[in-house]
C-alpha cells in the first residue's frame, strides 16, 4: 500500500510506488480492514489523519489525498471493545457506514443473484443454462449462505460443472452443508465413528492405524458419492477429482459393490 525504495529488502531491486502514491487524488478500496495487522493500523491511521506517509526504505515523506472506502466482515465495534482494532482508526473509517445485511435475510435479492451468476459462469464455463429451477431456486433459498455471495458463487461454479440443458436442477447442486449454528446428526448407532476408531485403536497393539483410518474415510466418503451420483463411476470419479480406474479399484480393495439408478445415463460405467 505505501510501496518501497530500491534496496529497502531483500528482492527490492527498484523502486515500487505504493497504492495510495498511485490513487492520489481518487479513490481506494480497502477489503477486510479487520484483518490488519497492529502495526499495518497504525500506518493507515496516520495516512488517513495526517494524509502522509514515508515508503518502506526511505525517508521521504510523501503526500496523498485519496477517497477511502473501506469493508470488513468483522464486527469491528466488539474489535475495539476487545483491543485487537484501534478506536481511533475505527472513527477514521466510520465516518459514514453502509450496513450490507447477510445474504439470508435478502430473500428477495437471491433470484436476481442467481440469475446473474448463472448466466456469467455459463458463459465462462461453456454451458447454456441461464435459469434456475423453481425447485432448485427453493434449494438455493433454505440455505443460510453463511459465506454469503462468494459461498453462492462457488456453489453455482461447482453445479454448472455437471450440468445438462439449460435450466439448473437440484441434482446439480454440490451438497450444501447444515446451518453452522445447528448441532451436527448424530451418526448412525452401527457406526463407530472416526473419533471411537482411533480411541479404541490407539492403546491396542495395533500397527495398522494409518490404513484402517484410510479405508474407514475411503468407505464413507465413496458410498455418499456414489450415492449422489445413483451410482455412476464416471460422475463420482469426476467429482472426487480421481481417475475412474482409481475408483474401481480401490472399490474392489473395499469390497464396495456399486448399484446403479435406473436413467443413469453414463454408458462408460461398464466394469
Amino acid at each position: 500500500m505505501f510501496g518501497h525504495e530500491k534496496g529497502a529488502f531483500t528482492g527490492a531491486d527498484r523502486k515500487r510506488i505504493g497504492k495510495f502514491e498511485q490513487c492520489n487524488g481518487g479513490t481506494i478500496f480497502l477489503d477486510e480492514v479487520g484483518d490488519m495487522a497492529p502495526l499495518t493500523q497504525s500506518k493507515m491511521l496516520r495516512v488517513l489523519q495526517e494524509k502522509a506517509f514515508e515508503r518502506v526504505g526511505g525517508s521521504e515523506t510523501v503526500r496523498t489525498d485519496v477517497r477511502v472506502i473501506a469493508a470488513t466482515h468483522r464486527n469491528l465495534p466488539a474489535m475495539v471493545a476487545d483491543g485487537r482494532f484501534r478506536a481511533d482508526l475505527y472513527y477514521r473509517l466510520g465516518v459514514f457506514t453502509v450496513a450490507l445485511p447477510p445474504l439470508r435475510e435478502r430473500g428477495d435479492d437471491l433470484p436476481v443473484l442467481v440469475r446473474h451468476y448463472l448466466r456469467r459462469y455459463s458463459r465462462e464455463l461453456g454451458r447454456e443454462i441461464k435459469e434456475a429451477s423453481p425447485e432448485g431456486l427453493e434449494v438455493l433459498k433454505a440455505y443460510p449462505w453463511p459465506g454469503t455471495i462468494r459461498e453462492l458463487q462457488s456453489a453455482l461454479q461447482q453445479a454448472l460443472l455437471p450440468a445438462r440443458g439449460d435450466v439448473l436442477l437440484p441434482a446439480f447442486l454440490p451438497d450444501l452443508p447444515g446451518d453452522p449454528g445447528e448441532s451436527p446428526a448424530a451418526p448412525p448407532a452401527d457406526d463407530p465413528g472416526l473419533e471411537a476408531l482411533t480411541r479404541d485403536r490407539r492403546g491396542s497393539d495395533a500397527c495398522d492405524l494409518h490404513a484402517e483410518v484410510h479405508g474407514y474415510v475411503d468407505r464413507l466418503l465413496l458410498t455418499r458419492v456414489l450415492e449422489y451420483t445413483g451410482g455412476s463411476q464416471h460422475q463420482a470419479a469426476r467429482r472426487l477429482g480421481i481417475a475412474r480406474e482409481t475408483l474401481r479399484k480401490r472399490l474392489r480393495e473395499l469390497g464396495l459393490h456399486v448399484t446403479r439408478t435406473v436413467g443413469v445415463d453414463d454408458a462408460d460405467d461398464t466394469p
